[in-house]
């Protein structure tokens, strides 16, 4: 009996050596393979992304938009393949997609790289089935201030400050980080999200005063004197803010022929401004894009100045500008500043079937022709559509006069 007793201890002291760590041991990870959107990730967790490894710095529940490479305070590179060319264009397929209506005023196009179809657009003339939507919602800047931001408190995801008179969501962990200098839309790795400026005067700073010097209230007024109510000069101002090269790179005369190049191709996509939403609706659902999936019950049909169309477009601007257009496609429609903002986002940020977006069209010296090409070049350019690329020519020269500006030259494309 006592043998056996003593046996018993030997074994179980031996067993216990075995499941002791021993002190200093390197603290666990797990490989966590491919990574992804709404996923739990601790400390030193491992993913791949297009084909490098990254290791987890901060415990998070990871983001659509919060991609390793884009958020350094989150990831580490451990190991990277070699250096690929990147483009600005949101994946999927790689052939360009058109919306070219053929009623007198609402001719609206929109060309991104997407998907291999080429979509016509067909609105009737502008007494038809026209959207009413109100103005800007509650969400429009000049609304009430979150609490007031504090250097030495710890913030977390989503907790919400405001400084200088802007609102800004806390994008991850983040302490002593002030956000007037530390944001970014989401993507940027920046610690703070600028949300919408907030008490007094809603004059958006910076970029949207030199918006502003551009182009004067009055003389989107006078561009536009049948708009629908819906597009507010305020809430161009509030997008504005967003990029403020739009209208503010190059000098007076160049920031002028830009801003004018910008509302010419928004007056010929909504018929002056008239226009919200298509009238010729469908569900634009590229349902093999994985990155940007369809919400359930949504459609993605055009919206807003630059009628924004297709899954992946939605989910691509969303993501820059930090807003849930993907989920809820609807808020172009129903927020002025949105509804500018996804314009604006594709202005600065997408060449379309173009060679370059078209704010570097302006800024670059290669004249209004270019930023066709950008929106619809592969209709309206080289030999297409000629009377849809003059009547983008016609507001062109009309907005350079009232900015009091030269046009400039190679006008088509």
């Amino acid at each position: 009996m006592r043998r056996l007793i003593y046996l018993s201890i030997v074994i179980m002291v031996l067993f216990g050596s075995v499941l002791v760590v021993p002190a200093g041991a390197a603290p666990f990870h797990a490989d966590r393979g491919a990574w992804a959107p709404n996923v739990a990730y601790a400390v030193n967790d491992t993913v791949t992304y297009g084909g490098s490894t990254y290791k987890c710095l901060q415990a998070h529940t990871s983001q659509t938009g919060w991609e390793p490479p884009n958020v350094p305070a989150l990831w580490q590179l451990t190991t990277s393949v070699p250096t690929a060319t990147r483009t600005n264009t949101p994946s999927g397929p790689t052939a360009t997609r058109t919306n070219m209506p053929a009623g007198p005023t609402a001719t609206r196009t929109n060309t991104p790289v997407g998907p291999t179809a080429t979509r016509t657009n067909t609105p009737v003339a502008p007494t038809s089935t026209r959207t009413s939507t109100p103005g800007a919602t509650a969400t429009s800047s000049g609304g009430g201030c979150w609490p007031a931001w504090v250097s030495t408190q710890v913030y977390t995801q989503g907790a919400q400050v405001s400084e200088g008179g802007r609102n800004y969501q806390a994008n991850y962990w983040t302490q002593g980080n002030d956000p007037a200098t530390n944001s970014g839309p989401i993507g940027t790795g920046q610690p703070w999200i600028p949300m919408l400026f907030c008490g007094g005067s809603p004059s958006p700073t910076p970029g949207g005063s030199g918006l502003a010097a551009a182009l004067t209230s009055a003389q989107f007024d006078q561009m536009f004197p049948s708009r629908n109510a819906f597009y507010t000069y305020q809430g161009l101002l509030t997008a504005a803010s967003f990029y403020p090269a739009f209208g503010g790179t190059g000098g007076t005369t160049v920031e002028k022929q830009e801003v004018a190049a910008a509302m010419a191709n928004f007056a010929h996509e909504t018929g002056g401004l008239w226009y919200i939403e298509e009238v010729s609706k469908g569900p634009y659902c590229d349902s093999t894009n994985t990155q940007y999936p369809c919400a359930a019950g949504k459609q993605y049909y055009g919206r807003g100045p630059i009628q924004i169309s297709w899954n992946f477009n939605y989910g691509a601007a969303g993501v820059a500008l930090g807003l849930p257009i993907l989920a809820n496609p609807d808020l172009v429609a129903q927020d002025a500043s949105v509804a500018w903002k996804t314009a604006l986002w594709y202005w600065m940020t997408q060449n379309g079937p173009g060679t370059m977006p078209a704010h570097s069209c302006m800024t670059g010296g290669s004249g209004f022709g270019c930023t066709i090409r950008s929106i619809n070049g592969s209709l309206e350019c080289n030999g297409g559509n000629t009377a849809e690329m003059q009547d983008r020519v016609n507001y062109y020269n009309t907005f350079t006069g009232i900015l009091g500006v030269s046009p400039g030259s190679n006008l088509t494309c």
